[in-house]
């Protein structure tokens, strides 16, 4: 309890100090974490099914990329849509592409399960790379940012870089907290239940199918969020959006910050992608930057080693030394 303190203090501390990035004046940091906190946004759908309900799904780039073309698709092309119905149309064309995939692949388990989510996820890159439907393999532009509209006010307008960085800072805030709630009422305990032992939790009378699909569902959406974002943030979505790579690399975050404790992911996104912009810049590291994968995976592989609880066990490790520490006085 005294670790998820700490961590919350500090994740209220780093919410105030994002709060004030945008003084420093720079494009280039401003837009990079707007980049991160869309995939914190990632990384907490995710971990709602790894690290809370027990699925290791590696097909969850799907929704990431199904919502921005959601958006692309229903944006005319040079005038600005409404954000008022096309993010929460986005987010409902994932929950049910979630909702009619879950129902199938929620049926396997294991490697099994893995291999069906990369699967489906592989479909749908097919649907768009293959096909004229989502303009190929050259992907679409989005020309104007959705707009905020109240009685005839533009009250956001997304095409001011600091406006969307507040507008991600909110939301990534808002799915923490919602989370945070749902984990922690009947239905989270019952998903922590279900991911120690599934076969318990139905003899003592849940309906452990219903509540996989619902976890399976709302990451679906909440990760379709986090696309739309991006798809906002970049102007443009390709095929790319929807690859294998990009499912692996959210799991990474995941496992990299801390399965299991949604502060972790958050933590995972900063490092793994603050990380990769250091290593892949040639400015700094010169042609060895080329290699930047190289030095990533040995990062990850020292993570696994010495942290299997990811960077958020440094503040469960702390709290069990103070622990020890107390217990010896």
């Amino acid at each position: 309890m005294r670790a998820l303190r700490l961590a919350e203090l500090l994740l209220l501390l780093l919410f105030a100090l994002l709060a004030l990035f945008p003084l420093i004046d720079s494009t280039f940091y401003t837009q990079l974490i707007t980049k991160v906190m869309i995939m914190a946004i990632f990384a907490m759908s995710l971990d709602l099914l790894v690290g809370y309900t027990g699925l290791v799904s590696f097909g969850h780039a799907a929704y990431f990329g199904l919502s921005g073309y959601v958006l692309a698709l229903v944006a005319p092309q040079y005038e600005a849509v409404s954000l008022w119905w096309s993010l929460p149309a986005a987010m409902l064309v994932c929950a049910l592409f979630a909702l009619i995939t879950g129902i199938l692949v929620l049926r396997t388990k294991g490697i099994y399960f893995i291999m069906v989510t990369l699967a489906f996820a592989q479909m749908v890159f097919f649907v768009f790379h293959d096909t004229k439907f989502g303009g190929g393999s050259d992907g679409i532009y989005i020309y104007a940012k959705p707009t905020l509209v109240i009685a005839g006010f533009q009250v956001l307008n997304l095409e001011k870089l600091n406006q969307l960085f507040y507008l991600v800072l909110i939301i990534m805030a808002a799915v923490y907290l919602l989370l945070r709630r749902i984990l922690g009422s009947t239905f989270g305990r019952a998903l922590l239940g279900i991911k120690e032992n599934e076969h318990r939790m139905r003899a003592l009378g849940f309906p452990t199918f219903g509540y996989k699909l619902s976890s399976y569902v709302l990451s679906g959406a909440l990760g379709g969020l986090a696309g739309y974002l991006a798809a906002v943030q970049y102007g443009f979505v390709n095929p790319e959006i929807l690859s294998w790579h990009q499912s692996g690399a959210v799991l990474m975050m995941v496992i990299m910050g801390g399965m299991g404790t949604l502060y972790g992911p958050v933590v995972g996104a900063f490092a793994f992608v603050l990380l990769q912009e250091v290593l892949s810049d040639q400015g700094f590291l010169g042609p060895v930057a080329k290699h930047w994968q190289l030095a990533m995976g040995i990062f990850v592989i020292l993570v696994a080693l010495y942290l299997p609880q990811g960077l958020a066990g440094l503040l469960r490790r702390r709290k069990a030394e103070a622990s020890d520490g107390s217990s010896d006085a």
